[in-house]
């Protein structure tokens, strides 16, 4: 019975060190206009396992290039992660972010 509880314990301990699914928004933390790119982002903890939704981030940055006077966006594909809090000997929050590329000419530039 002892060693019931033991694996029990040991178990719990695994399953709160792989992190819990948490659902992330991608936000528009930067770009350039003139470059035609826009910098979506997205934090997590330690101990959260992100989801994200990459169609949901993809939209945002349609709409922020069509707000720049381009016609859509396209993922730049691949992402760069920073520890954004250190703590502990452990790396305690990262952000994340990705980049897309405004496409389709920019209108109000061609005025």
């Amino acid at each position: 019975m002892k060693a019931l509880s033991y694996f029990a314990a040991a178990a719990a301990v695994v399953f709160t060190l792989q992190g819990c699914a948490v659902q992330k928004q991608l936000v528009a933390t930067g770009g350039s206009r003139a470059d035609g790119t826009v910098k979506m982002s997205y934090e997590f903890g330690m101990f959260e396992k992100p989801v994200i939704n990459v169609q949901q981030g993809l939209q945002s940055a349609i709409k922020r290039c069509e707000s720049w006077g381009y016609t859509g966006a396209e993922a730049f594909g691949g992402q760069t992660k920073l520890c954004n809090a250190y703590g502990g000997g452990n790396f305690n929050n990262w952000l994340v972010t990705m980049e897309f590329q405004c496409t389709g000419g920019n209108k109000v530039a061609a005025h």
